[in-house]
């Protein structure tokens, strides 16, 4: 028998505008992780800092599948990893020593979300990482770092070597692991993981005809085309992609806005 589907009931009356806002957009977020088949199950994690000094952050339910999520249904978290409001969920213990780790140590990182997909952990088991054989991941890779595995993340000393490797980068690679992206919004974060997952997927498939077989950009290219990355993916996201995806998902499902 399945278990019912809680409901957590006037959010929006209990938080600002602007969380609210950012509850809308993170909820989009899930949804559209679903919609492009990057979810594992319930095991990864896409969170959100709500405006105010505190450092709360916005995370999944643990309980349920990424298409399920909704605005209210996500759990604001304190950097101890308690619910700050009421709620009827639990949180990922290994999301939260990922997640806070970023959000306490870079006051630019609003958003962060951590995928498991097929493509990203083949590319994190690769030793050369990601290679710049797509324009792809030529706008990308010049803000990925690495960092290595050290089991599943739940120990929270863990978190002061996570901040240090990924530095001022915008995307890592988790060895072993998965993918990881940090935003200023999280149109931005979105936009970012959505270049990352592209380029594995990308890699992966060229690297299937053999080595022998791959093209290689002429020198100079892929650092001119990470510069325009760097400069342009934000905007990108800020201004085109980002609201013609909440209007997908308006179309698909308008649900992940209650």
């Amino acid at each position: 028998m399945a278990t019912a589907f809680k409901t957590v009931d006037n959010v929006q009356d209990q938080v600002s505008p602007e969380e609210w806002a950012i509850r809308v957009d993170l909820a989009a977020a899930y949804r559209l992780v679903a919609h492009y088949g990057w979810d594992d199950l319930i095991f990864t994690h896409l969170s959100a800092r709500v405006p105010g000094p505190e450092h709360h952050f916005l995370i999944n339910p643990y309980q349920l599948m990424f298409e399920e999520i909704t605005a209210s249904s996500l759990v604001k978290i304190d950097v101890e990893g308690k619910p700050v409001m009421p709620t009827p969920y639990i949180t990922n213990a290994a999301g939260f020593t990922i997640h806070s780790a970023l959000h306490m140590a870079r006051d630019d990182a609003f958003a962060v979300m951590h995928l498991h997909t097929p493509a990203g952990q083949a590319v994190a088991a690769q030793a050369e990482g990601l290679m710049p054989l797509t324009q792809t991941a030529m706008l990308i890779r010049g803000e990925v770092a690495y960092h290595e595995f050290e089991g599943v993340a739940l120990d929270l000393e863990e978190r002061e070597r996570l901040v240090a490797d990924l530095g001022t980068k915008d995307a890592m690679i988790l060895r072993n692991h998965g993918t990881l992206t940090v935003g200023k919004n999280v149109g931005q974060c979105f936009i970012k993981m959505y270049f990352l997952e592209r380029a594995c997927e990308a890699q992966i498939m060229a690297l299937s005809g053999g080595v022998a077989n791959l093209y290689h950009p002429p020198q100079g290219s892929p650092e001119k085309t990470a510069g325009q990355g760097k400069n342009g993916l934000d905007v990108v996201a800020d201004r085109l992609a980002w609201p013609a995806l909440l209007r997908k998902m308006d179309r698909l499902d308008p649900s992940f806005r209650n």
